[in-house]
């Protein structure tokens, strides 16, 4: 005999379509600020002569992204273990959800520039945004010698420039509710550049983790600055071990939020 399904009740049926409604406001909200806000920093770009990269940057596109979280209905909560440091810095972090992209870039983090996925140059508003603020555009791991390309012209720029940089070892999003795998880049740049690296860990309550969606649920997000990690004695003969050491204070970190999650201490 089937399984007689349960009627929906109205009040399940009035929430779906509450979320509806929200996600179409959202989305409607954002793609008008995204346009707006790669209008101004263009104008803005023209009239200084394309000289103000760091203040599209920190100025304007994390304001955006700070507005595109509130509209989520997300909160920031910023834990920092030490100051945020005033000289060159490779940030990593981990990568769960579409909405730490946002997270990430509504921290303004200083000088900062950032690998994204190339996909993302082809929408207009993100391509010329990530123009203006010096995004380093990446390609599918299928195409070895142009990201080896894309990363050595990128560490050329850090070098001349002397900027941070911000990319997530895991590459994609890690949506299993682990720590991911970490590929070699971030570490193959810090160990050339010889500069620290900053640890960013991203918590996303499970509740409001909306994954590959960018509306989420109402909540917190909590974003953990670990300790600095220096790399001044690293050579690229021990970058897998680095790189694993690396990741293990990530899954160390995990499974102590995973704990005091539990316990609730």
């Amino acid at each position: 005999m089937a399984k007689k399904e349960q009627p929906q009740t109205s009040e399940s049926s009035d929430k779906r379509s509450s979320w509806t409604v929200r996600k179409v406001v959202v989305a409607g909200i954002g793609t008008l600020m995204l346009l707006t806000g790669a209008t101004l920093m263009l104008l803005v770009s023209i009239f200084t002569l394309f000289q103000t990269r760091r203040f599209c940057s920190e100025g304007i596109a994390s304001r955006m992204a700070r507005v595109a979280v509130w509209l989520s209905g997300v909160r920031i909560a910023e834990h920092h273990s030490e100051p945020l440091p005033e000289t060159q810095t490779v940030y990593i972090s981990n990568h769960t959800a579409t909405l730490d992209i946002f997270v990430v870039t509504a921290l303004a983090l200083p000088r900062a520039r950032y690998f994204l996925s190339g996909f993302l140059r082809k929408i207009l508003p993100f391509g010329l945004i990530g123009y203006l603020i010096g995004v380093f555009w990446t390609v599918p791991y299928k195409f070895a010698d142009k990201r080896r390309q894309i990363f050595q012209r990128a560490e050329s720029t850090l070098r001349e420039t002397g900027d941070s940089v911000y990319l997530s070892p895991e590459g994609g999003r890690i949506c299993s509710g682990e720590i991911g795998h970490f590929n070699r880049g971030a570490f193959h740049l810090a160990t050339n550049l010889k500069v620290d690296i900053c640890p960013i860990f991203v918590h996303i309550p499970t509740a409001m983790d909306a994954g590959m969606n960018l509306v989420s649920e109402s909540g917190v997000v909590d974003v953990y600055f670990l300790p600095r990690i220096s790399t001044s004695e690293w050579t690229l003969g021990d970058l897998d071990e680095n790189r694993d050491a690396v990741r293990q204070v990530y899954v160390d970190f995990h499974s102590t939020l995973k704990h005091r999650s539990q316990t609730g201490s």
